[in-house]
């Protein structure tokens, strides 16, 4: 406080008494957010107890990220307090769910040293609205299923959703980087040939009176089958497994089931499914890889002899 008993601050005294710079109480008020009572006959900026509480007022809205702007409608009383508070929260968790998916691509691109091609296009996939991923999806899935009506709609209802990736307002970098993968897989032509011909089979597969769903109980009973096999310690190769695979198959060509299930167990299609459930924020669903293997070696062996 001058010593003039007007009871008033200069800029010099108002930075000691608050702890800020000289340089910042002069940018607030050649801003306009905190004006000066009065001059001193020298020109100098003077301003009274108001002003310190106002300049409190002015640092707690700056450290909580308000713009000066939005600062002085408070002041100026042209909003209140709540009010602006409120659509900054807004704005926070708008620029908190960017910042996730910034920090999900950079982790993506570090992991796998990427280009600066390939770090472009994942920022862009992942930054996809929901319309727009349902876009890839479904031109995927016209793709896969063209001219095939005999597939299984259950199959199709599946792989739908698995593709979908309804990621939600606030995805974790988990699920971001489970649809990048995922958005790039199903983009692949030849990822979408191998899917197309595990389609096709399954197509062949059923006739007209064939029920929905017989695919997903032939995959079951595979499971199961081949699972009790591995518990009894039974070889793929071995007599016993006749009656398994006799008991699963019947009187199909087991050629042709050969080709159907190495179609259906390849290592890309087991991606797929493992991005789909992450990016769903789904737990993950068993592969029972090692069942299908063991089938796959049965029908190998055989086909061999």
């Amino acid at each position: 406080m001058i010593d003039d008993g007007t009871g008033l601050f200069t800029i010099g005294e108002l930075a000691r008494a608050t702890g800020l710079t000289v340089r910042t109480i002069r940018y607030w008020s050649d801003e306009g957010v905190l004006t000066p009572v009065t001059r001193s006959d020298g020109g100098y900026r003077l301003y009274d107890a108001e002003s310190v509480a106002r300049l409190e007022l002015i640092r707690t809205l700056r450290e909580l990220g308000l713009g000066l702007v939005d600062v002085r409608t408070v002041l100026d009383g042209g909003r209140t307090v709540a009010e602006v508070a409120a659509a900054h929260v807004v704005a926070l968790d708008a620029r908190i769910r960017s910042l996730r998916v910034t920090r999900a691509v950079l982790s993506t691109v570090a992991r796998r040293g990427s280009t600066a091609e390939e770090m472009t296009l994942m920022n862009k996939l992942a930054r996809l609205s929901a319309a727009e991923r349902r876009r890839i999806v479904e031109d995927f899935m016209a793709e896969i299923f063209e001219g095939l009506d005999t597939a299984d709609p259950d199959i199709r209802t599946r792989l739908r959703f698995a593709g979908s990736a309804n990621l939600p307002d606030d995805p974790s970098p988990e699920q971001v980087d489970a649809w990048v993968e995922l958005a790039e897989l199903i983009q692949d032509p030849e990822f979408r040939a191998l899917m197309r011909r595990a389609v096709e089979f399954n197509a062949a597969d059923r006739g007209p009176d064939v029920p929905a769903g017989t695919s997903l109980w032939f995959m079951s009973r595979l499971v199961q089958l081949a699972g009790e096999a591995r518990r009894r310690g039974t070889a793929p190769e071995a007599p016993e497994a006749d009656e398994l695979l006799a008991g699963l198959l019947g009187d199909a060509d087991r050629a042709e089931v050969l080709k159907r299930l190495e179609a259906g167990t390849n290592l890309r299609l087991a991606r797929y499914r493992e991005l789909s459930a992450v990016a769903n924020g789904l737990e993950p669903q068993p592969s029972y890889e090692e069942e299908f293997a063991w089938v796959v070696a049965a029908l190998r062996a055989r086909s061999a002899g």
